[in-house]
């Protein structure tokens, strides 16, 4: 029997901002563990990571994910170090679709129902405010489904490194 080598890892990381919705989470461990890409979690979470919809919805990816939670912003950028982080806004003029993806980039996304406040959107380590485009009076998507979105497109343009 071959042994299968373990992929290369993606080299992207998500970051969901107080996120409120433990199945959205759930399934972003599960996108996590099937892409490669680090999950960072920033406190307060809605929910504990032992929640029975996070665990559900996670299946049994949680030990395949890399996921970290950090207890504010500044520990997170800390550990991070990024050089470019986009965030995830309805309010952006650009689409998430015009940005050339590298290794190390930080996707960040905001709570359910509300998106990243001001302060997060207009902090110094946001390099870049990216939509996903959506019909005319749509508030915004799904969170497990928008990072799913983005990250794929990211993916793509790196090759599918990694993927059979």
């Amino acid at each position: 029997m071959d042994v299968v080598p373990e992929p290369e890892s993606l080299q992207l990381k998500i970051v969901y901002y107080q996120p409120c919705i433990p199945p959205n989470t759930g399934n972003a461990i599960r996108i996590a563990a099937n892409t490669g890409a680090e999950l960072h979690l920033i406190e307060p979470l809605g929910f504990t990571m032992t929640d029975q919809q996070v665990r559900r919805a996670g299946l049994d990816y949680h030990e395949m994910a890399n996921v970290t939670v950090h207890p504010n912003l500044e520990a997170a950028w800390a550990l991070l170090q990024p050089t470019r982080v986009f965030a995830f806004t309805a309010h952006a003029d650009t689409f998430f679709t015009e940005v050339q993806y590298q290794p190390g980039d930080v996707l960040l996304f905001g709570p359910e129902p509300t998106g990243l406040p001001d302060e997060v959107l207009d902090d110094p380590h946001v390099t870049g405010k990216l939509r996903i485009p959506m019909l005319a009076g749509r508030r915004s998507m799904n969170l497990a489904n928008a990072t799913s979105v983005a990250l794929y497109e990211a993916w793509r343009q790196q090759g599918f490194v990694g993927a059979v």
